[in-house]
């Protein structure tokens, strides 16, 4: 099977990629195997070192990496640097904190001693989206890593070069050569490799439809499964709110990525008495983003990473618009080359309509009206969605009381949802399970041992 790599802003080839021959995927297999039993006798000092390296080397390249990123999903030019910086960050977080996240734990018990202790367990296959091409594969990996686990990488196929990018800097970090193994085959071949006696876990992140046919594969298996899902995030608008801040929140995380975020602002839930000004506002802002060439350091909204995307995400607005939203901002397609799709804004959105029900994976805001606060929780909740949330308030201790009512497994107060390598990501619901970042990313693929002394 050939795969292509296809420029969102040309729409013309960029590279072709041969898949590997499942003789070449059970070699991968057996490498790993060999590389993760040298890689347990390492010291988590002397992991962290080669962690550090790939951080250099993030740092050193960060340019070109960038740049394919942009080149094959479209992602502007100055977030796929951020990107790039974002990796290396995490893998120096990683190492300075590794050690302190796999001590013993000691626990007091009847026993002459009692622990927990943290070890490896074994070959880890992530699979791995588009839109955050470095980031997503980097934030399951270096903590799999430094629990001394060794990583499998099957990327989205439309950013192959980006995986082969991650692949040079794995090969030359210093790790025991075949500890991480990128591995070119289709949905198909996946079963043969979760079924693998060395594969231990999977770590999965894109559309709730995947997640629910990987662990069901897992399931078969009895393999330990993370899954980051899909998200139609609520941001709530509360009547005390700062609406400058708001909408400048709002607008931002609605175009980051241009739209292509699972945690990125989707509904917004906005009281009645405020609903005008903040739409006014939030137009405003939506405004003024430049769309443009991603290759441009000024240019903050790129192409979307591929024409399919842009046609599902144009019927999801036709759709919403036929059921009575009205479109307030955007919704006009160009006729020149390229994915783009404009900074677009629905109003009088409601439960039964795409914007409000589906996850929109792009430029496109949708605005719920509720009359009350009671009325805007039970909207944001009204979804099989639970990844992000946020609520805008000036009472900020009030705002921390009323985030435990958001079904979602962050929540974010007056800013907008992102994840940062010092805390816990990820969803409940239809969002999928699990956590990623933190301590407790690096325990999600450790076996958590309980040890006791008579």
């Amino acid at each position: 099977m050939i795969f292509k790599s296809i420029n969102p802003v040309s729409e013309k080839v960029l590279a072709k990629f041969a898949s590997h021959s499942k003789d070449a995927v059970m070699s991968a297999l057996q490498k790993s195997q060999k590389a993760q039993r040298l890689w347990t006798e390492y010291s988590i000092e002397e992991r962290a070192e080669c962690i550090k390296k790939i951080a250099e080397i993030l740092r050193a390249r960060r340019q070109e990496f960038s740049e394919v990123i942009t080149h094959e999903m479209g992602k502007p030019i100055a977030q796929s640097l951020a990107e790039i910086d974002k990796c290396a960050d995490l893998c120096e977080y990683y190492s300075k904190n590794a050690k302190e996240f796999l001590k013993n734990e000691i626990i007091v018990t009847n026993a002459r001693r009692s622990l927990v202790q943290f070890g490896p367990l074994g070959g880890i296959l992530g699979i791995m989206p588009w839109n955050f091409p470095f980031w997503q594969v980097f934030r399951f990996a270096i903590p799999s890593l430094m629990a001394g686990n060794s990583i499998f990488l099957k990327h989205a196929p439309n950013v192959f070069g980006c995986a082969e990018k991650i692949s040079f800097v794995f090969n030359h970090a210093k790790l025991p050569h075949g500890i991480f193994q990128n591995l070119r085959v289709d949905v198909k071949s996946l079963e043969n490799i979760v079924a693998h006696p060395f594969i231990r876990g999977v770590s999965l992140t894109g559309s709730t439809r995947a997640g629910r046919s990987i662990a069901a594969l897992a399931g078969k298996y009895l393999k330990k499964t993370v899954l980051e899902l899909g998200g139609s995030d609520a941001y709530l608008i509360l009547e005390d709110a700062d609406l400058e801040r708001a909408a400048t929140a709002c607008a931002t995380s609605r175009l980051l990525n241009s739209g292509q975020s699972c945690i990125a602002a989707k509904r917004f839930i906005v009281i009645k008495p405020i609903a005008t000004d903040f739409t006014d506002l939030l137009i405003e802002k939506m405004k003024s983003f430049k769309m443009g060439n991603p290759l441009l350091l000024e240019t903050q909204v790129g192409p979307l990473a591929r024409s399919d995307l842009r046609e599902n995400l144009v019927k999801q607005m036709k759709k919403s618009i036929q059921k009575g939203a009205q479109l307030s901002l955007g919704g006009q397609i160009s006729k020149g080359t390229g994915f783009y799709f404009p900074p677009s804004v629905l109003v009088k959105v409601h439960p039964g309509m795409p914007a409000f029900d589906e996850e929109t994976f792009g430029p496109l805001a949708a605005i719920i009206t509720a009359k009350n606060e009671a009325e805007a929780f039970e909207l944001a909740n009204r979804t099989s969605f639970g990844l992000g949330s946020a609520i805008f308030s000036k009472d900020v201790d009030r705002a921390l009381n009323l985030s435990k009512k958001m079904e979602a497994g962050n929540c974010f107060i007056n800013g907008f949802v992102r994840s940062d390598a010092r805390m816990p990501f990820g969803g409940m619901k239809d969002s999928g399970y699990g956590r990623e970042l933190g301590s407790f990313g690096i325990h999600e693929f450790s076996n958590i041992q309980s040890v006791w002394v008579e």
